[in-house]
Order: C-alpha cells, then structure tokens, then sequence
C-alpha cells in the first residue's frame, strides 16, 4: 500500500517559513483522520498539522526545530487501520450484535414464559 505525505500547509502570504514545534506521535503510531500529527510555529501563529486519513505513522521526515516551507513533506503515514487491532466502529456493531442477540433470547424466554402462564 503507498504512503499519503504530511505537508505544511500554506503557510500566511508573509511567513516565508516556520518552525516544527511539536509532534504528538512519532512512527509507529496510529493514527485517526483528523487527528493532530504535529504543531509547526511561526513568528505569528500555532498551526496544527492533522492526519488526512487513518493509519500508521511510517515516517518523520522533519524533526522539532526545524524549519520549513510552505507544502514542504513533514512525514509519511501508510493509510488503513493496519494495528491488528478492530476500529471503534467494528466493535460499536459487534456489542450492538450481541446486545441483539440477548434481545431475542429474552424475548423467546418471555414467550415461552406467557404461553405456559396461558396453559395453566
């Protein structure tokens, strides 16, 4: 599967660069769209630097403290939920299953329960 590039985004018209302030992950970690990679300062402004989609970090091209331009490649993330591990979403329908499931047995046991009530 190919990498997705972390870029700086556009920087204002008159920053010319910035800095890498801070990452919040470093290679190996997870990540979730959305989620802060990593904080790049100018003379002006914090900017927080998202994932465009989930995955795993692979690589950190531009370490704190350097400087960096405008669509200049921060990291690669290698895309998909590549952890082994089921997503959030998977496990919300895999309880919500069961808790159907239980649903039914109850429901089969208070029929069975109502008819003998009935029988007597």
């Amino acid at each position: 599967m190919s990498s997705v590039d972390i870029l700086v985004p556009d920087l204002p018209e008159s920053v010319a660069d910035a800095t890498v302030a801070t990452w919040h992950k470093k290679p190996g970690d997870s990540v979730e769209r959305d989620e802060v990679l990593v904080e790049i300062e100018t003379d002006k402004v914090v900017l927080e630097v998202p994932a465009s989609e989930a995955g795993i970090l692979d690589s950190i091209l531009e370490d704190e403290g350097a400087t960096v331009v405008s669509k200049q490649i921060l990291a690669r993330l290698r895309p998909g939920n590549s952890t082994g591990k089921p997503s959030q979403e998977k496990l919300l329908i895999k309880n919500l299953l069961l808790h159907s499931a239980t649903l039914r047995h109850w429901m089969t046991k208070a029929a069975m329960h109502s008819a003998r009530l009935s029988a007597a």
